[in-house]
């Protein structure tokens, strides 16, 4: 990653490892802007959800990772979760497992991670480290580029959303 890369391709990047070292069958990343998370990378085949995808931070299990800082994990019927919010028309709204970490910049959360498998699987400890340190790098990440911008977007999700469009690796 230390290649000149846009944010969403080193989101990109980062969710292609978190794929490959999960063996998931969906990684996606959202991000703060203001109090609402949005969709910002994705492993997934619909790339027209990218910004569009949106939660608010009382909303779902994401936005309870967001909301309460920490990890969680559900090894099976995570859509029965009374936290759980469907959107419909998303494949993972039927995955069985789930797995969530914040995004952490300057010891505030600014967004999730969230790993999904299709059917029943029980977290590793070395999966659930793995996510919870990838969430730190990111932040840790998107702290710097923030520095780095002259005229600061408003958001995290701006910051990486107008680095330009990518596909999702396959």
């Amino acid at each position: 990653m230390v290649k000149a890369m846009s944010l969403q391709e080193v989101l990109q990047g980062v969710v292609s490892l978190v794929v490959e070292f999960t063996e998931c069958d969906s990684c996606l990343v959202y991000l703060l802007d203001g109090d609402v998370l949005v969709l910002c990378a994705s492993n997934t085949p619909h790339p027209s959800t990218i910004g569009k995808v949106r939660l608010k931070l009382t909303e779902g299990l994401t936005g309870w990772v967001a909301r309460e800082r920490r990890l969680l994990a559900i090894s099976r019927e995570a859509y029965k979760d009374t936290r759980f919010k469907a959107f419909g028309d998303l494949p993972e709204d039927t995955f069985e497992a789930f797995l969530s970490a914040p995004v952490i910049a300057r010891n505030r959360v600014i967004g999730v991670v969230n790993v999904q498998h299709r059917l029943p699987h029980q977290h590793t400890g070395g999966e659930m480290e793995v996510l919870t340190t990838v969430g730190e790098q990111v932040g840790c990440v998107l702290a710097l580029a923030r520095m780095g911008e002259a005229a600061e977007p408003a958001s995290h999700a701006d910051l990486v959303l107008s680095s330009g469009p990518v596909q999702p690796r396959r």
